[in-house]
């Protein structure tokens, strides 16, 4: 037995060590006894710490992660500067980041879930839980007009699996409005919250939402200059396995079969139906790039190197998806025979 475990002082340090506050004395302080926006952001990191939350809807640590719930309440855009972080805040605003960091902490649900917002290439979106919070790394090849993989501005443009639309809308905006863009989803709610951000960009003439079953709906005969799909791609162990916070995500919008390959292989099979003839499939399989890889280890997929971070990302010409193309049918046939599929 230790020397020191009979000490009532050191023990009650332990256990203010050990046990991280409740939810009751994280709102008692944050209401009553701190001041500025740094003194709840560093308070609030603290917390996070203490509870042991994942980030990863749009933050990477818990600075970021504290410093978003706190602006948005001020209804601020980021970056923060030194003036903002020295401000103080009203009750009221404090009583709000109460609420808020107290579901964040106790409930494990996503910030943006709770703000209402999301950032994506630098854009604003809303967001709530009919759709997966924005954070694909296929933001970066926005950023660089899909340089060198297009060598000329799109025309028409096919977003497949849109979500909330961001990615679609900052397509739009990168190319100034000149590409038609189709933004498809299976899903009517996604496409209602897709609704919500075109109409915040005013992109009405230029994104239009589509209700589709990936390709089975849309117009035989469509021809695009460049698709880009991100599908669900969880592999089925992955997503018994994932942190709490993304069981507030729509389950269909992340898992897609045993080895998060169902909706891709699917997309490959189609997709050069869909492509003009120097056109590009652009599609994230992130994590699953491995199984992707070990399904078809004769395709020359060009995963793409990410600077600011991601992986599973990879571009095809038309011409390499019509090589493969039986290679891509006949694996969707022997995935449904494995799964008991007709």
């Amino acid at each position: 037995m230790s020397k020191l475990s009979d000490n009532p002082d050191i023990a009650s340090i332990y256990k203010l060590l050990d046990d991280p506050p409740t939810s009751q004395e994280m709102e008692a302080a944050i209401t009553n006894e701190l001041s500025t926006v740094q003194d709840v952001v560093r308070y609030l990191v603290s917390c996070f710490a203490a509870h042991q939350i994942y980030v990863g809807h749009g933050t990477d640590n818990y600075w970021d992660e504290a410093l978003e719930i706190v602006q948005a309440v001020m209804h601020l855009q980021p970056p923060c500067d030194d003036s903002t972080l020295t401000s103080r805040l009203t009750h009221e605003e404090r009583v709000l980041i109460a609420k808020i960091a107290r579901l964040r902490i106790i409930e494990r649900i996503p910030t943006p879930y709770l703000t209402h917002r999301a950032f994506f290439c630098g854009r604003e979106f809303y967001v709530d839980s009919r759709v997966i919070v924005p954070r694909s790394p296929i933001g970066e090849l926005i950023e660089n007009g899909f340089d060198p993989y297009l060598d000329r501005e799109p025309q028409r443009i096919l977003d497949m699996c849109t979500g909330s639309g961001c990615i679609a809308i900052a397509m739009a905006l990168h190319f100034d409005g000149e590409a038609e863009v189709d933004a498809v989803d299976i899903d009517p709610e996604a496409l209602e919250v897709c609704n919500i951000n075109i109409g915040a960009y005013d992109l009405e003439n230029v994104v239009t939402p589509i209700k589709s079953d990936l390709f089975n709906d849309l117009p035989k005969g469509d021809k695009y200059d460049l698709i880009v799909a991100n599908p669900p791609y969880v592999d089925r162990y992955d997503l018994d396995n994932m942190p709490e916070e993304y069981h507030s995500e729509p389950d269909a919008a992340l898992g897609s079969g045993d080895d998060g390959l169902d909706c891709a292989r699917r997309i490959l099979a189609d997709a050069a139906d869909f492509l003009k003839d120097d056109g590009i499939l652009v599609m994230e399989v992130g994590n699953s790039e491995e199984h992707l890889v070990d399904a078809f280890p004769m395709v020359p997929f060009h995963f793409v190197d990410l600077k600011k971070g991601g992986s599973g990302v990879f571009v095809l010409s038309k011409e390499q998806l019509q090589a493969y193309h039986q290679l891509f049918a006949d694996s969707i046939k022997s995935n449904d025979d494995v799964n008991g599929e007709h």
